[in-house]
């Protein structure tokens, strides 16, 4: 029987959860990097052995680490996440420009394409990659340089770049959301960029139909149907059927839209998984129930998923990077809950 692995990133340090394909008994493994913040841990798609660890800390800064022997041995891998060109201003909180800085990885993507090749997201928000397994390090600058750029600003969290997508087909067109600016793709492997953001409405900001600054929290698609994408966004869950040049929403009969994570299922590409949480200001589940929300239809309809999971005196969040689906035929969905 197949083998699961959860790979989870916490403040204190790193862990490998492994069970067979039923996921009732796990053997857990860790903490890897014991006493620091974990906060992305990625195993590569083409080779289950590398796995890539965003390692941070307010003492010794950020640190990038590799295994390849699944986790039994790590190396730090180079750290030079230097801005490429002309260094330009973001928008502070208040509306003042403040120049960009690097404070931390938020997000690791092993290519689907290249066992070398990895990208990293980071705060404040740029788009970096390594072809050569994070030996070295290059700004896809076109990004940050977009003219927006200077519109940009953080969310409550960070100005973050927490999610980057590729094509599953086209390994020049890549996909990355940022909190908050919006969604951006590009057609030329990360060399100029598109603000896809059409149909976003966002009442944080005075203009709703503006071209960036919204705060997009997770962003996913299905490599059988890849021009359509889900969003999970500061209110509001979102569905593009034509390769993010349009939105419309599909948060439908959810309790609440506000949430974190969004996950497409393995085999179906019109089943998605949500976690709704109370608000915006109150980052827990609703009435202190856990409940994971499931779409067979691209959204509108959801159903929730309470098996096995607390349904009282539960008050956790999942945030969005913690949720997966694993690719069993039964499709397991994995959650790691922050209290």
């Amino acid at each position: 029987m197949a083998g699961t692995r959860v790979l989870v990133g916490t403040r204190k340090g790193a862990f490998i959860l492994t069970s067979d394909e039923r996921r009732q008994d796990w053997t857990v493994d860790g903490p890897h990097f014991p006493g620091w913040e974990l906060y992305h841990v990625k195993g590569s798609p083409l080779d289950p052995d590398r796995i890539y660890a965003s390692q941070s800390g307010g003492w010794f800064g950020q640190l990038i680490q590799r295994s390849d022997d699944g986790g039994r041995t790590w190396s730090t891998v180079d750290n030079d996440f230097a801005y490429d060109g002309v260094p330009g201003e973001h928008q502070w909180y208040d509306g003042s420009l403040r120049p960009w800085s690097f404070t931390r990885v938020w997000h690791l993507e092993p290519s689907i394409h290249d066992v070398d090749t990895v990208y990293a997201g980071v705060e404040d928000a740029a788009l970096f990659k390594s072809t050569d397994a994070g030996a070295s390090w290059t700004e896809l600058s076109g990004l940050r340089q977009h003219d927006t750029g200077p519109q940009w600003q953080p969310g409550a969290g960070g100005m973050c770049l927490h999610t980057i997508l590729e094509h599953p087909t086209d390994p020049d067109r890549l996909y990355v959301a940022i909190s908050a600016a919006g969604v951006f793709r590009s057609t030329d492997g990360g060399t100029s960029w598109q603000p896809i953001n059409k149909g976003l409405r966002s009442g944080e900001i005075p203009d709703e139909d503006r071209e960036v600054g919204h705060c997009v929290h997770r962003i996913d698609l299905h490599p059988a149907n890849p021009d359509v994408l889900f969003m999970q966004k500061h209110w509001d869950v979102m569905r593009s059927d034509d390769g993010g040049d349009s939105w419309h929403e599909v948060s439908g009969n959810l309790p609440t839209d506000f949430g974190f994570p969004i996950a497409v299922h393995a085999h179906e590409p019109q089943t998605v998984y949500v976690v709704p949480i109370t608000s915006d200001e109150h980052h827990f589940v609703m009435d202190g129930k856990l409940r994971v929300y499931r779409s067979r239809t691209g959204g509108d309809a959801w159903e929730p998923l309470t098996t096995g999971l607390p349904q009282e005196h539960c008050y956790v969040n999942v945030l969005r990077d913690a949720m997966a689906v694993d690719r069993h035929e039964s499709c397991g969905v994995e959650v790691q809950t922050l209290a």
